[in-house]
């Protein structure tokens, strides 16, 4: 039994050498393409950082900074100059013309929306709010609702309802109650009064502690 163990060891052991013998013919055989793949390997992963370091992040930085006054603006209600800027300070719009692939540029296609929401311009406040995108859920949701609204006012009822069912159900704990109250009361004014309730009802049985909740609970009982 002994026997057959060693020689089995020694026959493991001859493969082994073999195969480490193959291995450094193959290296040696091919050692300039290989030292050029790995320098190309290296040249690429220098320029990814190079890129990064020295012109993606100090746009990224950049963008950050100049949003600043068009986000001010914004809260103070002045709804064209954080589109347009004042002459000196970027708007929202430049912003996405000269930052749009970077985080500040894709808030900017929200706050975009928003804006022109404000300002009664509702193909363009859809076309931007579709234009975002972000890693937060709640911004997402928000910005779905809005096409929601926008679509409202433009008097397409069924894609209005077609974006608070998607705002709806993201399941966002402070976005989501409100859009499913809009889905609901779209459904009334469709004369829908079973969908109505049954968005208002998911009001109450899913964001019990939100402040649509009551509100959801007196238009349940207020359809006939």
């Amino acid at each position: 039994m002994s026997n057959n163990t060693d020689q089995q060891a020694e026959k493991n052991l001859e493969n082994i050498e073999a195969t480490l013998t193959k291995t450094e013919q193959f290296v040696e055989n091919n050692q300039k393409p290989i030292m050029l793949g790995a320098l190309a390997i290296f040249a690429v992963v220098a320029i990814i950082w190079l890129v990064n370091s020295l012109y993606i992040q100090p746009r990224k930085a950049d963008a950050q900074k100049k949003i600043f006054d068009a986000q001010y603006y914004f809260e103070a209600d002045s709804f064209k100059l954080a589109l347009n800027g004042d002459g000196q300070s970027l708007g929202f719009l430049d912003i996405i013309d000269e930052y749009g692939s970077t985080p500040a540029g894709e808030l900017a296609n929200y706050y975009a929306g928003v804006c022109y929401m404000k300002l009664g311009e509702f193909e363009n406040a859809k076309n931007y709010l579709k234009s975002f995108s972000s890693d937060d859920e709640t911004l997402n949701t928000f910005a779905i609702g809005l096409i929601g609204d926008a679509e409202s006012e433009l008097g397409n009822a069924a894609a209005a309802i077609s974006a608070y069912e998607k705002a709806a159900n993201k399941g966002n704990k402070i976005a989501s109650p409100i859009y499913l109250m809009k889905l609901g009361a779209a459904y009334e004014t469709q004369g829908n009064a079973e969908k109505a309730k049954k968005a208002y009802q998911q009001v109450k049985d899913e964001y019990a502690t939100s402040t649509q909740a009551q509100l959801a609970e007196k238009y349940i009982n207020s359809i006939k």
